[in-house]
């Protein structure tokens, strides 16, 4: 059932790329008050923002907006698709919500914070001239309201963001000097993951 699920969701998607109208309803979709609905167009506007950005960004405020969502589910939509998005922003529209984006860090759920840094380095590539202020606003983790365990899970995310765009970075010493920090981090996965990046990076 769930299979069957997910290729009606990926044949949607492929259809609404030729079908203006289709796309339109799917996008509407995305505020319907039937969860059905809602959930379903955004799995397919997901999968269009991942392979074809460039239809969905016309859109680009329609999609700002569900960061606003009071649902976790339709506010990490939200990340997700505008992360996928930053790859075809021709008009540094993402530049002009930084701010509203990277505050969700600090968002109640931590579902939410984590769905923002795992997006990052994709963001992060894509906008090189952002990468110093991403840099920063993962580094702030300390700053957020989440709890140490919370925290340290998104340090560890971070770190794997960071490997993304590391090799680009022009702050490479103030990223190792973060992951160095981690190496004591309480959580052995972030630990780990410390671990794995210095032995890759350290050195170059």
């Amino acid at each position: 059932m769930v299979k069957k699920r997910a290729a009606e969701v990926e044949s949607t998607a492929r259809k609404a790329v030729k079908d203006k109208r289709l796309l339109s309803e799917v996008i509407e979709g995305i505020t319907s008050e039937k969860p059905q609905i809602k959930y379903k167009s955004g799995k397919i506007l997901m999968i269009l923002s991942e392979e074809y950005p460039e239809i969905l960004y016309p859109k680009w405020n329609t999609f700002v907006e569900l960061l606003s969502s009071e649902n976790t589910f339709i506010k990490s939509i939200g990340i997700i698709i505008l992360s996928n998005l930053t790859r075809v922003d021709a008009k540094n529209k993402f530049d002009r919500i930084f701010d509203k984006f990277y505050g969700l860090l600090n968002d109640e759920s931590m579902i939410t914070a984590a769905n923002v840094v795992d997006h990052s380095g994709m963001i992060a590539r894509a906008k090189p001239k952002l990468q110093n202020k991403i840099t920063n606003r993962l580094m702030g983790t300390d700053n957020t309201q989440h709890s140490p365990e919370c925290r340290n899970i998104i340090k560890g995310k971070a770190i794997l963001s960071f490997g993304e765009f590391f090799e680009e970075a022009k702050n490479k010493k103030k990223i190792i000097g973060f992951v160095k920090k981690e190496l004591k981090n309480k959580r052995p996965a972030t630990r780990k993951k410390a671990e794995r990046f210095l032995k890759k990076w350290q050195d170059q």
